[in-house]
């Protein structure tokens, strides 16, 4: 089905939908957004443009996507494929490197060890675009686990464990006591 439905190729912000072809329908999903606020201009409105854009046919109203004006009830597609292409993160980069260099550094610490500026956002944005057009298969991470994990509250011990410790402490409490003993009788017979 990736042939008859091959999506939107260029990311322009308008509004894609799947027409169907004469042999099969296209997939058909539905948005479950769950408890996840439905404002305009959400990260779900973006996932769900994302899939709209790769072919799929999800009912949906444009009015919830970024750049959508309440007043003139349309989609402008400019702010929409700003937000799609990262021109609202260049513009923050732009605002923080002006005003606060210190957060600007610790916020974008990895674009900046990367070589990535407010104004390369967008050439990298398309790049990832045109990669996962060509190969969309999910890659399986390099990162290793973590060795061993860090435990914050104790194990649980067994009844037997626990009863073995009880045990323990008693026996030291007594020799503890019993060396006292000794030692109050040492000082007795000084006397």
């Amino acid at each position: 089905m990736d042939e008859e439905y091959e999506g939107n190729l260029e990311a322009t912000g308008e509004d894609y939908s799947v027409e169907p072809a004469e042999s099969r329908r296209p997939f058909h999903a539905l948005l479950d957004v769950g408890l996840i606020g439905t404002t305009t201009g959400n990260r779900i409105f973006g996932a769900l443009k994302g899939a709209l854009d790769g072919g799929l046919d999800i009912p949906h109203s444009d009015k919830r996507f970024a750049g959508f004006n309440k007043d003139s009830k349309r989609l402008d597609p400019e702010v929409h494929r700003k937000y799609m292409c990262g021109g609202h993160i260049a513009a923050c980069m732009r605002t923080l490197m002006e005003d606060e260099p210190e957060k600007y550094q610790s916020h974008f610490s990895e674009y900046v060890k990367r070589g990535i500026d407010a104004d390369n956002i967008e050439e990298l944005y398309k790049k990832v675009h045109a990669a996962i057009r060509a190969d969309p298969t999910q890659k399986k991470s390099e990162k290793q686990p973590p060795k061993e994990h860090k435990r914050y509250n104790l194990k649980k011990l067994t009844y037997e464990e626990r009863k073995a410790k009880l045990i323990e402490r008693l026996n030291a409490l007594n020799a503890a006591a019993g060396t006292n003993d000794e030692d109050d009788d040492d000082k007795d017979d000084d006397e």
